[in-house]
């Protein structure tokens, strides 16, 4: 398709039809912005992308068969060229931090008007960089400090042996500790010995946060085996 060299040529992304077609007639009301097509998958997005060779592509975000991110890694991988801006509703660092090492040049939230859409197609089609470096390294922090707490969460949950385990399996059932020890066929005193044990190693005050904090770490209680059958006359 030929243009004029001052107007943009931009592809569409979005699995939502009504969506779609919402983005082509604003981005139509701008001389300097033209659509000239629509993928509504990220399958479909590369292909789209050879057959009309777009300045750039507006992406939504959640397609149904990826990210927003995956469509752009494919699309930039055929054409480094190619400018990239996410069109989101999903506001967790996460999802922005996909956008740029997928190569996006920008991510606006779904709740942008029309003329901050045109705008950042623009900037991102003159080569800028819509996602400031501050925003990005207080992102990279957050990331960064979110995968320390995890992987602290990880090393406390798998100190706990095999059989607090088994007792914490048990307390997140709502059973006490007497109950505990009933199910077990081991002492109230030697029940008690392996909860302080789990409080120490959660850093809980009580049985009640031990609890909730092994759920918040994603425990995932190992189900009790099944009672031996009786062998077959």
């Amino acid at each position: 398709m030929n243009s004029p060299p001052d107007l943009i040529t931009v592809l569409l992304v979005e699995d939502h039809r009504a969506v779609a077609e919402g983005l082509w007639a604003l981005l139509d009301d701008y001389d300097d912005l033209t659509v000239v097509g629509w993928a509504d998958s990220v399958a479909e997005a590369e292909p789209m992308t050879q057959q009309l060779s777009p300045q750039l592509a507006l992406i939504d975000y959640r397609l149904p068969d990826g990210t927003g991110a995956d469509a752009a890694a494919r699309i930039r991988a055929h054409d480094p060229a190619i400018a990239v801006v996410i069109l989101s509703a999903d506001t967790s660092d996460s999802a922005l931090l996909a956008a740029v090492e997928a190569g996006a040049s920008g991510y606006l939230l779904k709740s942008a008007g029309g003329d901050e859409i045109a705008a950042a197609i623009r900037a991102a089609a003159a080569g800028e960089t819509l996602i400031p470096a501050r925003t990005l390294m207080e992102v990279l922090a957050r990331h960064r400090e979110s995968a320390r707490l995890t992987d602290q969460q990880t090393e406390r949950l798998e100190s706990l042996t095999a059989r607090e385990q088994e007792i914490l399996a048990l307390m997140t059932q709502g059973l006490d500790n007497r109950a505990i020890a009933d199910r077990l066929t081991i002492s109230y005193a030697t029940v008690r010995t392996h909860v302080r044990g789990i409080l120490e190693k959660l850093e809980a005050r009580s049985q009640l946060e031990a609890v909730a904090k092994a759920a918040d770490w994603g425990f995932r209680p190992t189900p009790p085996a099944p009672p031996p059958q009786p062998p077959e006359p």
